[in-house]
């Protein structure tokens, strides 16, 4: 009889037999390989000593990726757990039946107790309200609530400062319904080449852990390491890590080139919607910013920046087409965008590469002046993701559902 997950993964991985988009109308889509995935848990694995337990950080919607589908693909690698921001983000992962450990990473109010409760949540806990608030709604529901005691160590975030922190483990330790089930703390600068600063949190940490095991307090699970950490930081590795750009392939720090081997997952792709010749002078776009320097053919693509091609690189961006790289013309405007490909042959429904093998999200990100991270996290919900493993399809996802 098939497992409650292969159902589930039958329901929504459909097999498609186009890697374009199952529903017409969109000509712009997130190609997401589930196999680059799990090659990315287990190449990150392989860098830790047993015991140490990984946990995928599958928050925003996986950056961008899908979270249900990466979830999925995380666990079946080797993650242990995962990890998301928002009490809502968990449920998701709870109704598509993702049954292991689900750590909220983010701000959970009181309010969301019951919540969190019910669906068996770990939740990260820095504020004694909103303990008590989990230890009544846990008493209510028969069934414990399990927290992450969040250190402030230096990133001067979210967290409990290592003063207060015997004072607030203590207050959990005390409360019925509530398992203090890890520790842990934020690393701000791991991703630079000077290590010495994530050192210094590391010890703060540590000193903080030994507090509360002098005071009798059993810390759980402790943990610190995030991608950079898990591949410069051996020594924060502990008892879990909290990986999450290097689950999607890419590296936190180009200094970090060569102590990993990775596999991109994400690859944004558009037809070609529109072809026309142009005459030298010819302006093109909001503002007329950009004038054709020769005759030249014009393409539109159907993706703009409310799908997540991010604004800034108007004028300066370039995609592939055909092996070529071509500039983008003209301002990124909310739901298309325009191309001059000179005098390459281009044709109404040719496939282009807004980011991917050709041209890799890194630099799309610097052109636009900010980071990888938030160029993947902003491809928005009505781009269609299309996941593949081996290059063949699996299923996709669009804003009227799972096909």
């Amino acid at each position: 009889m098939a497992s409650a997950r292969s159902r589930d993964r039958s329901r929504t991985m459909r097999t498609n037999p186009d890697p374009a988009p199952a529903r017409p109308g969109r000509w712009t889509w997130a190609e997401i390989d589930l196999g680059a995935v799990g090659d990315n848990v287990r190449a990150l694995a392989a860098l830790l000593r047993p015991p140490t337990r990984l946990l995928a950080v599958v928050k925003a919607d996986a950056y961008g990726h899908g979270a249900p589908a990466v979830a999925r693909a995380a666990i079946e690698a080797g993650a242990w757990a995962v990890g998301v921001a928002t009490t809502e983000e968990g449920v998701q992962l709870r109704r598509e039946e993702i049954g292991v450990p689900i750590l909220l990473l983010g701000h959970t109010p009181a309010e969301d107790a019951e919540t969190v409760v019910a669906h068996d949540f770990s939740v990260t806990v820095f504020q004694p309200e909103v303990v008590r608030a989990l230890s009544r709604a846990a008493s209510r529901q028969g069934r414990p609530a399990k927290i992450h005691l969040k250190i402030d160590t230096g990133m001067g975030r979210f967290g409990v400062a290592p003063a207060d922190a015997a004072a607030v483990a203590r207050e959990a330790h005390a409360l019925g319904g509530i398992v203090l089930e890890g520790c842990f703390t934020h690393f701000a600068t791991a991703d630079e080449a000077d290590l010495e600063p994530a050192r210094a949190q590391l010890d703060a940490f540590r000193r903080v852990l030994r507090d509360l095991e002098e005071a009798g307090i059993p810390v759980g699970l402790r943990h610190a390491a995030n991608s950079a950490a898990v591949l410069a930081l051996p020594e924060s590795h502990l008892d879990l890590v909290r990986p999450g750009i290097t689950v999607y392939g890419i590296l936190p720090a180009p200094h970090l080139r060569g102590r990993i081997r990775l596999r991109r997952v994400m690859r944004f792709r558009t037809r070609v919607a529109h072809v026309k010749q142009v005459s030298s002078g010819t302006p093109i776009g909001y503002g007329r910013t950009y004038r054709a320097a020769r005759a030249t053919t014009i393409a539109t693509l159907p993706v703009g920046y409310a799908d997540g091609y991010p604004r800034l690189p108007s004028g300066n961006g370039e995609v592939a087409l055909g092996g070529r790289r071509l500039p983008i013309a003209g301002r990124v405007s909310m739901d298309s965008c325009t191309i001059d490909a000179g005098n390459a042959p281009v044709r109404v429904g040719d496939e282009v590469e807004l980011w991917g093998d050709g041209v890799p999200v890194e630099e799309v990100a610097e052109r636009a002046r900010t980071i990888a991270y938030e160029i993947l996290a902003g491809v928005s919900r009505r781009v269609p993701r299309v996941f593949v493993r081996d290059g063949q399809v699996v299923g996709s996802r669009t804003l009227l559902g799972d096909g």
